[in-house]
């Protein structure tokens, strides 16, 4: 007798949508619909666990080391393309947070689906890519990808912390990493396509991922992104808007201080904030290693002493 694996829950088939070629349009986004409503509760329950992530990608990154997504097809896409957003929303160096993909570049655009059967080309990717001081999360709805599992397995031996995506209860890539996130949000409405409620909870997550760490690691003050990178004019009018919000001066002396802060947000709030001139707000923010919110209440407790010292 053979062993026979069983059938993912994300490869089942959804009773509901059965008859799903007879649908009118209605019907079937009708039907999309009701079965994505069950995405956030699904992560709702994860979120210890997402949490516990974060907690540890921040303290990789505040020791100088880099954020990895691996995956392969849509897994592996939505991790290039949250690693791709950062550092136009945050101001971070482009190789702080990667996105690698099984079949290279190539298979962003075109289906490489062989790929992800080789776990020797996860491991050669991790190799080639990531250091022992990294943070390296595996994405894969199946939890049981090879290139993915292949990868992690690499990781963990050169000394990285691993953390893991999968959208199956008791995937087999949970038990290859260190902090595993489990999302199971149950069979498609189209069979065991999982770019659909599959790829929303992971895409749900790696925003949750990035965004927090980012916080954490003061890329955000109170709610506006004052690392923003004014590379084109809509980000420019933001990075303007974001520096009146916060320091309440008018557009002119806004644009005036931005063109200073050579399109640094952070520096022209500081300069308008503090009346310093830019190279001492740079400085400063140098010393506090980027962490915008720590450098205002340093600066301000700095200011109010030197205040205090003169009024006595």
């Amino acid at each position: 007798m053979t062993d026979i694996d069983p059938i993912l829950d994300t490869e089942m088939r959804n009773e509901k949508s059965d008859q799903l070629h007879q649908f009118s349009t209605m019907e079937i986004i009708a039907l999309m619909n009701e079965e994505d409503q069950k995405v956030p509760h699904v992560i709702k329950r994860a979120l210890p666990d997402i949490a516990a992530v974060i907690d540890a990608t921040v303290k990789v990154l505040q020791a100088g080391g880099h954020l990895y997504y691996f995956g392969a097809g849509t897994s592996g896409r939505l991790g290039v393309l949250d690693a791709s957003e950062c550092p136009p929303t945050f101001g971070v160096p482009h190789e702080l947070v990667n996105g690698i993909i099984a079949g290279g570049d190539r298979a962003l655009r075109y289906p490489i689906e062989n790929a992800e059967d080789s776990k020797e080309e996860g491991a050669t990717d991790v190799r080639k890519y990531v250091g022992r001081n990294d943070m390296v999360i595996g994405i894969a709805s199946s939890g049981k990808t090879p290139y993915v599992l292949g990868a992690m397995e690499a990781a963990r031996a050169l000394g990285a912390q691993t953390a893991s995506i999968a959208c199956n209860a008791s995937a087999e890539l949970s038990h290859t990493v260190h902090h595993p996130i489990e999302l199971a949000v149950g069979a498609e409405v189209v069979t065991g396509s999982t770019r659909l409620k599959a790829g929303s909870a992971q895409k749900m997550v790696l925003n949750m991922i990035s965004t927090a760490s980012m916080i954490k690691m003061g890329k955000v003050y109170k709610n506006l992104m004052v690392n923003v990178q004014a590379s084109n004019e809509k980000l420019r009018k933001r990075a303007i808007s974001i520096i009146r919000e916060l320091t309440g001066v008018d557009e002119e002396r806004a644009a005036e201080a931005s063109n200073k802060a050579q399109g640094d947000a952070r520096i022209a709030i500081l300069m308008l904030l503090l009346e310093i001139d830019a190279e001492t707000a740079r400085r400063v923010l140098e010393q506090k290693k980027g962490h915008f919110p720590d450098t205002v209440e340093a600066m301000t407790q700095a200011h109010k002493q030197a205040d205090n010292k003169n009024n006595n």
